[in-house]
């Protein structure tokens, strides 16, 4: 099973079976969507699911405490790959979102052809853009369609 760990924390891609249910169980309209799309991707393309598919960020001394989720937007586009996350409220403010944003950050540029990863955050979510930046993230200068776009790359 694919893995990612940081110090506090277990991240692992969740089946296409849970993704079923967080799409049923999301009450926000843009999430569900979200998640709608990435199971899509893993439905469609199987040999990059883990591209596609929600991570879950898990607590190490608590198994099966889930603090947030992330994902990559889709596989690898000429070396880059995007990534959205989300931390549930009651876990925000300890670090976990930079902490796994670092390990997911190691983990994609030790895949072959992955050179940098992208992000974007809303204007307004003052805690998303500074995990980014804790992370080494750095603005690009543009904005996507979620707001100022960041970037983390290996070289120039």
């Amino acid at each position: 099973m694919t893995r990612i760990e940081s110090k506090r924390l277990i991240c692992y891609p969740v089946s296409d079976g849970e993704m079923k249910r967080l799409i049923e169980n999301e009450k926000d309209p843009g999430l569900k969507l979200a998640y709608s799309e990435m199971l899509r991707g893993c439905l469609a393309e199987p040999e990059n699911r883990i591209w596609h598919a929600v991570w879950a960020m898990e607590l190490k001394e608590r198994p099966g405490t889930v603090v947030g989720d992330f994902s990559f937007k889709g596989a690898p586009q000429d070396g880059m790959v995007e990534i959205g996350y989300g931390l549930r409220e009651e876990y925000r403010g300890y670090g976990y979102m930079t902490e796994t944003l670092k390990a997911a950050l190691k983990w994609a540029l030790a895949r072959e052809g992955v050179t940098r990863v992208e992000a974007e955050t809303e204007p307004e979510n003052e805690a998303s853009r500074k995990a980014l930046l804790r992370a080494g993230f750095v603005p690009t200068g543009t904005a996507g369609k979620e707001g100022p776009r960041f970037v983390y790359r290996t070289g120039p």
